[in-house]
């Protein structure tokens, strides 16, 4: 059974930092991809970065390019998200999702939700201006 678990979210002022960290217990193998989404209040949920463990490929969304960085300790199944200069708009629900396949793109989509088994309840990330 798997499970992800998110944490590391808080409230914090705009040019600050936050880092995520995400947890997924029960994978079978090496094959994964995890990703990071998150949705605001009254916007669609959008990715915000991915990794494909065994293909070794990292994607990031535009919006967040530069800014922040994403990373996985391998022998923990933990995924971290080093968010710097945090803007407004980073404010959203953070959520951590995660598949069992090689790589983070599928069928040419990198960030299609429902390409992704398993969800974490999410942690919020709040960024005052």
């Amino acid at each position: 059974q798997v499970q992800v678990v998110e944490s590391g979210g808080g409230l914090v002022q705009a040019g600050e930092s936050l880092r995520l960290s995400c947890t997924v217990s029960g994978l079978t193998s090496d094959d994964y991809a995890i990703g990071w989404f998150r949705q605001a209040p009254g916007k669609e949920r959008e990715g915000v970065s991915c990794i494909g463990w065994s293909a070794g490929d990292t994607y990031y969304a535009d919006s967040v390019k530069g800014r922040f960085t994403a990373w996985v300790d391998n022998a923990k199944k933990t995924l971290f998200l080093q968010m710097n200069s945090l803007k407004s708009e980073d404010t959203a629900m953070y959520y951590c999702a995660a598949d069992e396949r090689p790589g983070c793109r599928l069928g040419g989509s990198t960030f299609n939700g429902d390409q992704y088994t398993y969800w974490g309840q999410g942690t919020r990330v709040t960024v005052s201006s």
